[in-house]
């Protein structure tokens, strides 16, 4: 977290406008809207094409399983200093099957005791895309003995959505939803 006040505020049921009511419609059925989405009303054009995206990313049709996918998008939330990213994907991430130790982990990156060969290629991906925005040669193949072509290219697309993500967050302020905990590790304030 880099802000202690949102710089654009969540908007509460009664300051939603028609529009921004729309775009936040596709979240109807999963409880009550997170900070991110009622931050992101506050632009209703932009958030319904961002929606449309992020569901691929997070959906069963992106050929990453859901391990990989959130091994990626912590390690991506890590790199960028995403307080709140980090602290809604924690749980999610051991609902996709990472252990406590595992999530611990991902904060020393690709070279952490213990990785398998598979994962340690899944951090140094991220890695790479975050400090030079391209996976090397010698990356890309380690990826390429775990993963298929489209599970390479579903691994970019993961990264750059939540690099994004991590942008937004940090820079709008958006604060963390009821229930989650800080790291102290990414307190930036």
């Amino acid at each position: 977290m880099h802000l202690s006040q949102p710089r654009i505020p969540p908007l509460a049921d009664d300051a939603l406008t028609p529009e921004a009511r729309a775009a936040l419609a596709p979240l109807a059925g999963r409880g009550d809207a997170l900070n991110i989405f009622r931050t992101m009303a506050n632009h209703p054009a932009a958030l319904g094409p961002f929606l449309a995206w992020a569901s691929y990313v997070l959906s069963k049709a992106s050929t990453l399983p859901s391990r990989t996918r959130e091994l990626a998008i912590l390690r991506t939330g890590f790199n960028c200093g995403s307080g709140y990213e980090w602290a809604q994907h924690v749980a999610i991430g051991a609902r996709a099957g990472l252990s406590e130790e595992e999530i611990a982990r991902i904060k020393g990156g690709p070279g952490a005791p213990g990785w398998s060969d598979a994962d340690a290629a899944i951090l140094a991906a991220c890695d790479e895309l975050e400090r030079d925005c391209f996976v090397s040669d010698a990356s890309w193949a380690a990826l390429g003995a775990h993963y298929d072509t489209r599970q390479c290219m579903d691994l970019v697309y993961t990264v750059g959505q939540y690099r994004l993500v991590s942008m937004l967050l940090n820079s709008f302020g958006v604060q963390l939803d009821p229930g989650l905990t800080l790291d102290p590790d990414l307190d930036r304030r």
